[in-house]
């Protein structure tokens, strides 16, 4: 019985070895950029190689991943957040600037209608100072409570349209889309509030005038 307890300890102590090895491994600065490291069953697939797309794999001109490694990790979160983020203000930008709103009014007291908020980024000002708040303590809340900062996997128990994926190789798929049409959307967003600043033009306005070229007309103050 005695020899059966130790062996049974003893094999315990060998799987978690194994799994912190292998964790270590996959974080190890040296094998970063060189290696394709393998996904642990626990993760299912491996951060490190998510985003490593082609033709540029992984990009870190500033060696980062080598100097600060332990920072990986946090960074790679803010990113999916981020990407997130921009991915539904995109989606909200091109809704809006279809005109495509709420019904009703979005704030009674100052007979102000959801069809009366201007498109484009400067629509926010148009909303009352009571309504942003609101805005912010959701927003705060849902940061809190729901999808907290602090929680790096991106995973929040939500699933892909409420299901979740068991094949590594298509999970891996569908987060490498989500990393990289983040990016994606991140500088279409950001592009877009440019090119309304330096054109004067929200992006219906551009759309409706032809107006594909920043630099060539507009009412910016570019062009003033």
């Amino acid at each position: 019985a005695e020899a059966g307890a130790t062996l049974n300890v003893t094999m315990k102590t060998a799987a978690v070895a194994a799994l912190l090895a292998s964790t270590a491994a996959a974080f190890a600065p040296a094998a970063q950029k060189t290696t394709k490291n393998v996904a642990t069953s626990l993760n299912m697939v491996n951060e490190l190689e998510l985003g490593a797309t082609e033709p540029l794999g992984v990009f870190d001109p500033l060696e980062w991943m080598d100097t600060q490694p332990e920072s990986f990790e946090r960074r790679r979160a803010v990113e999916r957040k981020h990407g997130r983020i921009a991915m539904m203000a995109m989606v909200g930008c091109i809704v809006h600037n279809n005109h495509i709103v709420f019904d009703g009014y979005i704030s009674p007291s100052n007979d102000l209608k959801f069809s009366d908020i201007p498109t484009g980024i400067d629509g926010i000002f148009s909303v009352p100072p009571q309504g942003l708040v609101q805005i912010i303590l959701i927003l705060g809340f849902i940061e809190v409570s729901w999808l907290p900062a602090s929680q790096y996997s991106g995973d929040y128990g939500i699933g892909y349209f409420g299901g979740n994926i068991f094949d590594p190789a298509e999970k891996a798929r569908k987060l490498n889309a989500e990393i990289n049409n983040g990016r994606l959307a991140m500088l279409g967003i950001l592009g877009n509030m440019v090119a309304e600043k330096v054109t004067g033009q929200t992006m219906y306005e551009q759309y409706a005038a032809d107006h594909f070229n920043p630099f060539s007309d507009g009412a910016g103050p570019l062009f003033n």
